[in-house]
C-alpha cells in the first residue's frame, strides 16, 4: 500500500534514515515497500539490502519534482527501468533539459499522477493516486470513469510529531525562509506517516479498483539487481582495454617486458620472475583492463609532459613499475606484492595517482573524452549537517537576528542563552546531526563503467563541472563499479615549475623524473639530517623535521620509514617513540619473538608499514590469507576501522594458540596490531612520497631561489608565504616588492631578486596585475606614474596599493608626493586620452611641496597590504633593542639550562594532553635560525599566545635525540614601535599590529601516550 516512501536522502524534505524507514514497515509487517525519494536514487541499493534482512520485497523508484512541485512518481518494474528514469533525471541536471508535466513513454516504468497534476489522458502504465483525504474527491462526475486507474497514495515523510517539525524545518532551510512563512505548498501534509494497511484498506474499501491497482504494481514490480559477490573478482567497470581479456593481457605482458629491459638488467632474474607471477595473478584475477586504463592515462600525461607520481599499494607491483605508472622499484625497497594484489583480493588494486593541481583537469578532460561522458563519472559524498552550521541554519528558520546566530555558531554552549526558541533550535539542531544535507563530489574518485552510467544512477552537476552520480564510494564498490583515484597537489606543481624556472634561468635541464639523483646526494642528506626541509613536500612540518632530526635521518629509506611513523596510528601506538629509540641504540633491546626479526629487522622489530601487520598476522598469529586481507582493508582507506579487526581478533588468538604463544605474547602482538586501525601507509605509499620528498630536497639543495619562487607560486605548503620568503633570503635572495616594471602576478626571479608578484597584493584583482605585465610587454616600461595611468584602466583605490607596495619607486618619488600626483591626474585624466602616443600630449610637471616620511612607514605598508614587512625584519619593529641571550646555533650546549631569547613566531600546533591543551611552537631568532618550543598546560594558564609576533621567552633547553626544544616557563610577546604614519592619530597607532600573523593547527585526536603507559617490550616475550 505504500507506493511513495521518502527517506533523509530526499535532501531537506525526509526525516527517516533507510533504516529506520524499514524498521518501521517491518514492525507493521509490511510485505513490500516502495522507495521513491525526490529525484535521486542515492539510496536504493542500500534500501535492498536492509529491506531483504527482514524480509520486505523492496521496489524503488523516484519521485520526480520540478521546482518544488510534484509532477509524478515512476516506479521502477524491473531494474531496467531505473535507466529509463535515471536517463531523463541526468538531462535534467547535466544538460538543463526541462521536466515536462508528464511523463515520457516508459517502457519499464509504472507512472502516479498526483490528482492536482493528471493528464487528460492516462497510457496502460499510468495511475492517479489518491490520498485519504482526496477520497471525497470521487464523487464528482468528472473522477468516476477514472476510479479504473487510480491507486492508493499514501506517501511517508516522517513518523512523529517531532519528525513533523524537523521536516518543517528543513524546508525553510531549504526555502530559505522562516518557518512561520510556509506555505501549505511547501511542506508535507500531516498524514505522511506509517498507518497500518488494514486501516488503509478499510478508508479505501468501497473503491476496490484502487485497492487492486495498487496491489497490481506492488506484485508486477521486481527490483533484481545483482551485487559483488564476496569473493568474485567481477565487477561493473570497463571489462576491457582492447577488444577481450585475451588481448588485453597479450598487450599488458608486452608492455610490462618492455618496461623491464628499461628499468632492469637483462640478466636480472629476480624482476624476470616477479614480474611473471604477477602478470599470473593479473590474469587470474581479470585487473589488466585497470592496469591498462591506468597504463593510458599516464601515457597522455608524459606526451602532454605532466609530472605525476603514482603511489598507494600499487607502488608495490613491478608490473606497474615497468608500465610506468609508478617510480618505486619493488625489489629494492623489498615491497610485498601480496599487499597490493592476491588471489584472495576481490577489489581491483588501488592506484592513487598524484598530479599537479594544475594539471588535473586536463586529465580528467582526457578520461570522459577518452572513455565518453555515458560511461564516466565522479564518485558522490553525501555531506552532512555539521554542528556549527546546524545551529546557524536551524537559528535562522526559527527567526533568531544575526547576532545571536553568530554566538550560536562560534560560541560554546554555555556562553548561549536559555530561552525557549533557543532551546528548540538545540532540540532540533541535534535530531539533524548525521543528515545529509547535499550531495558532493568525491575528492578524487572516478569511475569508469562498461554499461552506461546512468544504468545505476542519474548523474548531477556539480559547480567544478564534472558529473557526479547520486550515490558515495561504499555503494558503487558494494554494486560492483570500482574507482581510479585522481588526485592532484600543489609538491609536484612546486617541482614542475622549479625545473621550467631553471631551464629558463640557467638553461640546465634538470632530469627529476631521474630518481637515481634525488636519493643518494650527500648534501641533501645532510639537509635531511638536521630537518633543513622547508618548503618540501610532506617533510617540512615542524612535527616531521624534529622526528628527522631525531632519527638523524640521512638516508632514502630512513625517509621512506619516517614517512610512515609520523602517521597517527603509529604515533598513537607509541611505536614511534620506540622506533626513534632502536634507531638511535640498535644494541639495547631484543626482539619481541623470532618472527619479528625474520620480518621486521630493517624497523628493528616494529610494524611500521601495513604489509608489516599482514606479515606479522600470517606468520606469527597464523591467520589465513582471506582474514590478512581484512585486516588490509581496515587500515586502507575504504574501511578504517576497529570493528573490522575485531572480525578477525577470535580467528588470531585461537590461531596463536595453537602455535604455542602465551595469552600475554598474543595479546601484546595483538596490541600493536590494533593500533594500526587508525591512519597508516603501505609501505609503497611511504616510498612514493619519499620520492617526491626527495626530488623538492634536491632542488631546494642545488637550486634554491628558483625552488622557493615555485614554493610561493604554488600556494606554499604548510607555511605562510612570509616563511618561504624567509627562507629564500636566507639562501641569498634580496627580496623586492612588486615594481610595475618587473613584476608579473606571480612572484619572479631575476638573478638573485625575487620580485614579489601581484598575487600577494589582498586587494588587487587578477585581471588588472595580467593586463599591466601585457601592456608592458608589447609596449615598453612604463616612464612616469602619468604614463602608467594612460596605458592602464585603473582606480585610485587600487592605484593607491600600488604606490603604497612601492611598485612606483622606480621614479624616485616618495610615496606621498606620487599619491596627491595621482589624485591630480585621475581628477583632470580623460578617458578618450588613454593610449595616446606620449608626443601628442607633453607629460604634466606638478611642482609638489617636499613630503618627508619616517624610515619605517613602508614596513608598515607592507604589513598591511602583504601581511609582513618585506623592507626589513619584524625584530626591526620592536620597541626594544635587546635581541636575546642565546641564539639558535647555541642551543646544544645549554642543554638543561634555562635560557633567554628574543624569537619571532613562525607557527604553533595544539596538542590534546590528559591535563589539558599544551602547544608545540616553532620560531626564528634574530639570526633567522629555526628553534622549537614545548608550552605546557600550566605554562598556558599564565602564559598564552597574545597572536603573531616577536616574543621574549625562558625556559630549559631539552635534547632529545639530537634535537634541542625549549620548555617554556614564561614568556610575553614583545611591544612593537607605533605605526609612523598615524604620528598624529593615536587610535589609529596600533591597528595594523593586530595584522601580524602565526600558523595555528589545531588537532582533534585523543592524547598520545606517554612512554611509561606503553610498556612496549625491549626484551625477547616469553
Amino acid at each position: 500500500m505504500f507506493l511513495n516512501c521518502h527517506s533523509f536522502h530526499s535532501l531537506r524534505y525526509g526525516t527517516l534514515s533507510i533504516q529506520e524507514l524499514v524498521r518501521q514497515a517491518a514492525e507493521l509487517g509490511i510485505k513490500a515497500l516502495v522507495l521513491t525519494d525526490i529525484n535521486t536514487v542515492t539510496a536504493i541499493y542500500d534500501f535492498k539490502k536492509e529491506c531483504e534482512k527482514v524480509g520486505i520485497k523492496p521496489v524503488v523508484g523516484v519521485e520526480v519534482r520540478k521546482e518544488n512541485r510534484l509532477l509524478y512518481i515512476a516506479i521502477a518494474q524491473e531494474f531496467g527501468g531505473i535507466a529509463e528514469v535515471t536517463k531523463i533525471l541526468t538531462a535534467h541536471n547535466c544538460d538543463g533539459a526541462t521536466l515536462s508535466e508528464t511523463a515520457p513513454d516508459f517502457n519499464k516504468v509504472f507512472v502516479i499522477y498526483p490528482i492536482q497534476n493528471r493528464p487528460d489522458f492516462l497510457k496502460e502504465n499510468e495511475f492517479i493516486g489518491i490520498r485519504e483525504e482526496e477520497l471525497n474527491l470521487l464523487i464528482r462526475p468528472e473522477f468516476k470513469d477514472k476510479i479504473n486507474k487510480m491507486v492508493v497514495l499514501q506517501p511517508i515523510t516522517f513518523s512523529t510529531k517531532k519528525e513533523y517539525n524537523l521536516h518543517r524545518i528543513l524546508r525553510a532551510i531549504e526555502q530559505n525562509t522562516l518557518i512561520s512563512k510556509l506555505s501549505d505548498d511547501e511542506i508535507c501534509r500531516k498524514s505522511e506517516h506509517f498507518k497500518p494497511e488494514i486501516h488503509l484498506l478499510k478508508l479505501f474499501g468501497q473503491y476496490p479498483p484502487i485497492i487492486n491497482n495498487t496491489k497490481k504494481i506492488l506484485s508486477e514490480c521486481r527490483f533484481e539487481f545483482i551485487y559483488k559477490e564476496r569473493g568474485s573478482t567481477e565487477n561493473k567497470n570497463k571489462k576491457y582495454f582492447t577488444r577481450s581479456q585475451e588481448e588485453d593481457m597479450k598487450l599488458l605482458t608486452k608492455l610490462a617486458y618492455s618496461g623491464l629491459k628499461k628499468r632492469y638488467a637483462a640478466d636480472d632474474k629476480a624482476a624476470i620472475q616477479r614480474v611473471e607471477k604477477e602478470l599470473q595473478v593479473i590474469g587470474e584475477l581479470k585487473f589488466s583492463a585497470y592496469f591498462l586504463i591506468t597504463w593510458d592515462i599516464i601515457q597522455y600525461s608524459n606526451r602532454k609532459r605532466f609530472m605525476h607520481v603514482g603511489r598507494g599499494s600499487g607502488a608495490n607491483s613491478i608490473v606497474s613499475y615497468c608500465l610506468g605508472i609508478t617510480d618505486i622499484c619493488p625489489i629494492e625497497l623489498d615491497l610485498y606484492f601480496e599487499r597490493f594484489l592476491n588471489l584472495n583480493r576481490t577489489s581491483p588494486p588501488d592506484f592513487d595517482i598524484d598530479w599537479s593541481w594544475q594539471h588535473r583537469d586536463a586529465i580528467l578532460e582526457y578520461i570522459f573524452d577518452k572513455y565518453g561522458k555515458d560511461h564516466v563519472a565522479f564518485c558522490g559524498t553525501n555531506v552532512e549537517f555539521k554542528y556549527r552550521s546546524i545551529l546557524r541554519e536551524v537559528g535562522k528558520a526559527f527567526g533568531l537576528p544575526k547576532e545571536e546566530l553568530d554566538i550560536l555558531a562560534t560560541k560554546p554552549i554555555e556562553k548561549h542563552h536559555s530561552d525557549k526558541i533557543v532551546k528548540l533550535v538545540y532540540k532540533y539542531g541535534k535530531l539533524l546531526e548525521k543528515y545529509p544535507n547535499q550531495r558532493s563530489m568525491h575528492s578524487c574518485g572516478i569511475l569508469i563503467s562498461e554499461e552506461p552510467i546512468t544504468t545505476y544512477t542519474a548523474l548531477e552537476m556539480p559547480p567544478k563541472g564534472f558529473p557526479i552520480v547520486q550515490f558515495d564510494m561504499n555503494v558503487a564498490e558494494d554494486i560492483g563499479l570500482e574507482k581510479f583515484d585522481i588526485l592532484s597537489q600543489r609538491g609536484l606543481g612546486t617541482i614542475a615549475d622549479t625545473v621550467e624556472l631553471i631551464q629558463k634561468n640557467r638553461g640546465i635541464q634538470v632530469g627529476i623524473r631521474d630518481t637515481s639523483i634525488s636519493k643518494n646526494e650527500a648534501l641533501c642528506n645532510d639537509y635531511l639530517a638536521v630537518g633543513k626541509t622547508i618548503g618540501c613536500f610532506y617533510i617540512e612540518s615542524p612535527a616531521m623535521r624534529g622526528l628527522l632530526r631525531r632519527l638523524k635521518c640521512g638516508d632514502y629509506k630512513t625517509l621512506v620509514a619516517a614517512s610512515s611513523i609520523i602517521r597517527p596510528g603509529v604515533a598513537q601506538s607509541g611505536m614511534m617513540r620506540e622506533y626513534i629509540f632502536r634507531h638511535n641504540h640498535p644494541d639495547q633491546f631484543e626482539y619481541f619473538h623470532p618472527v619479528f626479526e625474520e620480518n621486521l629487522k630493517e624497523t628493528y622489530g616494529i610494524m611500521v608499514y601495513q604489509e608489516d601487520v599482514i606479515k606479522i598476522a600470517q606468520y606469527f598469529g597464523g591467520l589465513s590469507l582471506a582474514d590478512g586481507d581484512i585486516l588490509r582493508r581496515a587500515m586502507s582507506g575504504k574501511e578504517r576501522s576497529i570493528q573490522k579487526l575485531q572480525e578477525v581478533k577470535a580467528n588470531f588468538f585461537e590461531s596463536c594458540k595453537l602455535k604455542g604463544h602465551s595469552e600475554a605474547m598474543t595479546a601484546e602482538a595483538f596490541r600493536q596490531i590494533e593500533s594500526f586501525a587508525g591512519y597508516s601507509f603501505c609501505k609503497a605509499h611511504s616510498a612514493s612520497y619519499a620520492v617526491e620528498s626527495y626530488q623538492s630536497l634536491y632542488l631546494k639543495v642545488y637550486y634554491p631561489l628558483e625552488f622557493m619562487v615555485s614554493v610561493i607560486n604554488n600556494g606554499g605548503g604548510f607555511y605562510r608565504t612570509e616563511v618561504y620568503i624567509h627562507e629564500a633570503r636566507m639562501s641569498g635572495a634580496l627580496v623586492q616588492n612588486p615594481c610595475v616594471n618587473t613584476s608579473e602576478f606571480q612572484t619572479i626571479l631575476k638573478g638573485k631578486e625575487i620580485y614579489l608578484g601581484f598575487m600577494l597584493l589582498q586587494s588587487l584583482e587578477r585581471k588588472i596585475a595580467d593586463n599591466m605585465a601585457v601592456e608592458r610587454e608589447n609596449n615598453g616600461d612604463y616612464k612616469s606614474l602619468e604614463d602608467f595611468i594612460k596605458r592602464i584602466p585603473i582606480g585610485i583605490e587600487t592605484l593607491q596599493i600600488l604606490i603604497f607596495i612601492g611598485a612606483f619607486r622606480f621614479t624616485g618619488k616618495a610615496k606621498n608626493e606620487l599619491l596627491v600626483e595621482a589624485r591630480l591626474l585621475l581628477i583632470h585624466f580623460k578617458v578618450e586620452n588613454r593610449n595616446r602616443a606620449l608626443f601628442e600630449e607633453p607629460a604634466n610637471d606638478f611642482k609638489l611641496p617636499e613630503l618627508k616620511r619616517e624610515l619605517l612607514e613602508d614596513a608598515f605598508d607592507e604589513l598591511e597590504i602583504v601581511g609582513f614587512p618585506v623592507s626589513c625584519s619584524p625584530f626591526d619593529l620592536l620597541q626594544t633593542k635587546y635581541r636575546g641571550g642565546v641564539f639558535v646555533k647555541d642551543l646544544l650546549k645549554f642543554r638543561k639550562t634555562q635560557v633567554r631569547m628574543l624569537a619571532y613566531l613562525i607557527s604553533r600546533k595544539h596538542v590534546p594532553t590528559k591535563k589539558g591543551a599544551m602547544f608545540f611552537g616553532t620560531w626564528i631568532d634574530i639570526n633567522g635560525d629555526y628553534f622549537d618550543t614545548a608550552h605546557f598546560p600550566d605554562s598556558l594558564e599564565k602564559y598564552q599566545f597574545q597572536g603573531g609576533g616577536c616574543y621574549l621567552l625562558r625556559g630549559t633547553v631539552e635534547v632529545d635525540y639530537h634535537f634541542p626544544t625549549i620548555t617554556i616557563h614564561q614568556m610575553a610577546k614583545m611591544p612593537m614601535i607605533p605605526d609612523p604614519r598615524y604620528a598624529y592619530d593615536k587610535e589609529k597607532q596600533y591597528d595594523v599590529h593586530k595584522q601580524m600573523r602565526e600558523d595555528v593547527s589545531m588537532t582533534s585526536r585523543k592524547p598520545y601516550p606517554q612512554e611509561h603507559e606503553i610498556g612496549l617490550p625491549r626484551q625477547k616475550f616469553t
